[in-house]
Parts: structure tokens; C-alpha cells; sequence
């Protein structure tokens, strides 16, 4: 038997019937032709990230902050180590 692969907007139409509770659990799987547990599970993930349809993108400037972050710390790496060879040439000649 090959298993059905099933769009996003069909899971969110499922998982939106369950939340209204017009129907029961069995009757929206018997309509829906998809097993009792996937609704629940659809449901549950509704209800567990709906509060991303309200996010409103500005945790991307989060994101080049760290690049930046990144950036700068990757050059003062680079420097050190620049330091830390010179420091050691340097040594070699008094020995």
C-alpha cells in the first residue's frame, strides 16, 4: 500500500475542523478518510504554533546581529593568532 502524501492546507483544514468542535474526533477522520490519532496530532500542532502566524519577522535583525558578532570575533581571533606567532618568533631568538 503506498501512503498518501498529504498537503499542508489539507492538514490545516483538518486540524481546524477539530478545533471547531462541530464534529467528533471519529466522525472528521471518517470524513476526512485520515486515522483518529492524525487529527489529534494535526490539532495539537495547530494550537502549539499559532502563535507564529502573529510573529512579525523582526527576529531576523537578531540573526545578522550574531553574523556580525561572528564576524568581528573571527577578525580578533585572526589578530591573536597573528600576536601569538610574532610573540613566539620573537622568543626563539633569545634561546
Amino acid at each position: 500500500m503506498k501512503r498518501r502524501k498529504l498537503t499542508a492546507a489539507f492538514k490545516a483544514k483538518v486540524a481546524l475542523a477539530a478545533i471547531k468542535n462541530d464534529k467528533t474526533i471519529s466522525e472528521l477522520s471518517s470524513e476526512f478518510q485520515v486515522h483518529a490519532n492524525q487529527v489529534r496530532q494535526w490539532k495539537k500542532q495547530l494550537l502549539d504554533n499559532s502563535t507564529l502566524a502573529f510573529t512579525d519577522g523582526r527576529s531576523k535583525t537578531t540573526s545578522q546581529d550574531d553574523q556580525a558578532l561572528r564576524d568581528r570575533l573571527y577578525q580578533q581571533i585572526g589578530q591573536l593568532q597573528v600576536e601569538l606567532d610574532w610573540v613566539k618568533k620573537k622568543s626563539n631568538i633569545f634561546e
